[in-house]
């Protein structure tokens, strides 16, 4: 070892130096005690709640031990809200009068606009809707749907995620290609007028709101359905040709029509929507 090197390494102040290295172990003393202390605590808290369970487990029958519990009971969502809300007893009557099941033949999206249709007739103040729809949603099921949502409630904590999820479990991408393909490949039917066609096609077109054909390839796809002697008298109806119409030209002539067999006009069922359904698609 040279002499600089003893030079660097030299302390002015040998007591200063001192005190503050005391004073530094002290301080860290001191932490280990707090943080041995707290552990000590910790461990004390989780002994005597451990004993309480045993304690509670060896006065328990056997057949206890098996038995269903609150613990066991699932509920829905719950809705982040700052105090608490009353839903009235009609309110939720009204919810419960069409219920969905989760069975093949039930339509979800049908379902969530019937929902959500009633939840528009009214407001309750200082309540976020989100909420609202969160709390009133589990009414509206029954079955294996409540079971579902009961189950996946820590994946619905807003309504766009709960109505989203809904329908990916309830409306799933085979059921949505099986009612594409309805629509895609409509045929009028042997013994059915064009009024009762274009009735069926609607329904199609409704059953899948969401199909993303475009309004002009869906009124082709419902004229290139039609037997040929509906497309010669729809093209004489047209004054030429049906498909030289605009759409909203095209919905109109159809909705008017007047089968042969009956003398009077036949109105489509849900021609309204469908005309809006259509008509949003341009």
């Amino acid at each position: 070892m040279n002499r600089r090197h003893l030079l660097g390494k030299f302390v002015d102040n040998p007591e200063a130096l001192f005190r503050k290295t005391r004073a530094k172990l002290k301080k860290r003393s001191s932490t280990l005690q707090h943080e041995a202390s707290s552990n000590q605590e910790d461990h004390r808290s989780f002994t005597q709640n451990l004993s309480l369970e045993f304690e509670a487990m060896a006065n328990k029958s056997i057949c206890e031990f098996s038995a269903p519990t609150m613990d066991n009971i699932r509920t829905g969502p719950a809705a982040e809200i700052d105090g608490n809300f009353e839903l009235k007893p009609g309110l939720i009557n009204m919810v419960q009068s069409n219920q969905f099941c989760g069975k093949a033949h039930e339509y979800a999206s049908a379902h969530l606009q019937h929902f959500q249709e009633i939840c528009s007739t009214f407001t309750i103040s200082g309540v976020p809707r989100d909420a609202i729809l969160l709390r009133l949603f589990p009414f509206s099921l029954l079955g294996r749907a409540k079971q579902w949502l009961y189950a996946t409630k820590e994946k619905n904590t807003t309504w766009a995620l709960c109505s989203m999820n809904f329908l990916a479990k309830f409306f799933p991408m085979g059921k949505t290609n099986a009612l594409r393909e309805k629509i895609s490949s409509f045929q009028q039917q042997h013994d059915e007028s064009v009024p009762e066609a274009w009735e069926r096609f609607q329904d199609y077109i409704l059953e899948c709101p969401h199909h993303g054909m475009e309004s002009w390839l869906l009124m082709q796809t419902f004229y290139h359905g039609l037997v040929n002697s509906a497309h010669e008298t729809m093209d004489a109806a047209a004054g030429g040709a049906f498909l030289s119409l605009t759409i909203p030209q095209a919905i109109a002539l159809v909705g008017r029509w007047r089968p042969t067999k009956v003398g009077m006009k036949k109105e489509p069922r849900h021609a309204r929507e469908v005309e809006v359904c259509i008509s949003s698609r341009r």
